[in-house]
Parts: structure tokens; sequence; C-alpha cells
């Protein structure tokens, strides 16, 4: 019988650092997303901040903070990160377990806006895209969430099964980067 051996998605692919930006696979904890059931919003969002310290966030922000995080994930639906969900929300939501589905990185340093303005089509500058903020968009061809965690740091979401292009294409975008400085 073949022994099965957990691994992450990025295992063997990260640290790495390009220049003044590095990148680096984030452990999330529990990923667990959120919908609140219709006309249950206000008692959901407060039942989420009952149990967990966080608002239902609104679109294209996250509420809490690293280790338990509240992150929009598209119409009516957040991904909650860190902490198992409370079973007091399974009242007024429907929860659904995302744990092994995504691969999560951090984008730091001077310049890791520059890295992602090469591969999103959305303005991350920090004048536009403050902590905080996050938005469903494309890294040029994956679907992925991008959060702003502070003021040269990014959360960014893929499909795991999308881990290694991910990698691919920020590493050839940092070399991009650093190249120019």
């Amino acid at each position: 019988m073949a022994e099965l051996i957990a691994r992450s998605p990025c295992e063997g692919l990260l640290p790495l650092t390009v220049g003044k930006v590095s990148l680096e696979e984030a452990e999330m904890g529990v990923l667990t997303t959120l919908a609140p059931y219709q006309g249950q919003e206000k008692a959901f969002s407060a039942a989420l901040e009952t149990a967990h310290g966080m608002a239902f966030p609104s679109p294209n922000r996250s509420t809490g903070r690293a280790g338990a995080r509240a992150i929009w994930f598209g119409r009516d639906t957040a991904l909650l990160a860190g902490p198992a969900p409370d079973a007091s929300l399974t009242g007024t939501a429907a929860l659904t377990d995302q744990s092994d589905a995504w691969a999560a990185v951090t984008l730091t340093g001077p310049g890791a806006d520059d890295v992602l303005a090469r591969l999103v089509p959305v303005d991350l500058r920090v004048t536009a895209f403050r902590r905080g903020h996050t938005v469903r968009s494309q890294i040029t061809h994956m679907n992925a969430s991008v959060t702003r965690t502070g003021a040269d740091s990014f959360l960014i979401l893929v499909f795991r099964s999308m881990a290694s292009t991910l990698v691919h294409e920020l590493k050839t975008a940092m070399e991009g980067v650093a190249a120019r400085g």
C-alpha cells in the first residue's frame, strides 16, 4: 500500500528573494468559505463578530488580521482564514471547508506592487489599494485573490493546482523589476 505524505502547495518552490522583494508560502490555518443565507447578512456579521472578533467584509475589503482574517471572496461570500469556524455560525450561513484547495503566498518588500503591476490588471498602488483592500482578479491567466496586508506586502491566493505556475510568474516579474533597479 502506498504511503501518502501531506505536502504544502509550494513545498520545494519557496522561499525566494529577488532584489528587494521576497516571496514566501503563507500558513493560513483553516480556510472556510462563508456564504450568509439570504436575509441573514446582518445576523451573520454579528455572529462572526462575536465568534471571531471580525465583521463580515464589505466588497473588496478584508477584516481581522494575520492569523484570523475574513477576506471578501465574491458576491455575498468571504473566506475565513485562520481559525476553524465557530459552530454558532452554521445557523445563518453556509460554511465550506476550503483548506486544501488554495495555495497562499506573501509577496513583500519595496517594489512588490511593481511586481504585481506586471501581472494583475488592477491598480494595486498604495494610493488606490490600501491595507485591507482585496480583489478577485487574474494573475496572468490564473484566478486569484490579492489582499494588501501592509505598505509593501500582499497576500495572494490561487487554486492549489496553480501553485507552481504562480511561483514561476511571480519570480519572472520579480526578476524584471530587479533588473530595472
